[in-house]
């Protein structure tokens, strides 16, 4: 189970890494997308540099498990707020399903994470 949890978070680390970069750089479909959203530029890069500093906080979470607990809470979080801002702006399931299965890969390792943060406390 942890080599699984393990990969789960190298994963989502560079998927983050990858999606954090094309809201910084401006790429343009992404700006499209959050102008039909209704939020401005700024606020994608905003959210590029959370995403950012959450991948970050995976990578290193390697080394201190705790940090990556706090990272993937906080990814959960723009996670659970993309797919909604997607279903609020009636994009439908189909917009919010790249968001919806980062959000179901991301809470599985914060839970697979606690299970092992518990081990090693007990242990």
């Amino acid at each position: 189970m942890k080599w699984v949890i393990r990969i789960i978070q190298g994963l989502l680390a560079v998927g983050f890494i990858l999606f954090s970069s094309l809201k910084l750089t401006g790429n343009e479909m992404m700006v499209q997308t959050f102008a039909a959203l209704g939020y401005s530029t700024g606020f994608m890069y905003f959210l590029g540099v959370c995403e950012l500093l959450g991948a970050i906080g995976l990578l290193v979470g390697f080394w201190r498990p705790k940090l990556a607990m706090l990272a993937s809470v906080g990814l959960v979080v723009l996670l659970a707020g993309a797919v909604f801002s997607h279903l609020q702006a009636g994009q439908g399931m189909g917009a919010a399903m790249p968001a919806f299965v980062l959000l179901i890969l991301t809470l599985v390792f914060a839970i697979g994470n606690r299970a092992q943060l518990k081990r090693r406390a007990n242990a």
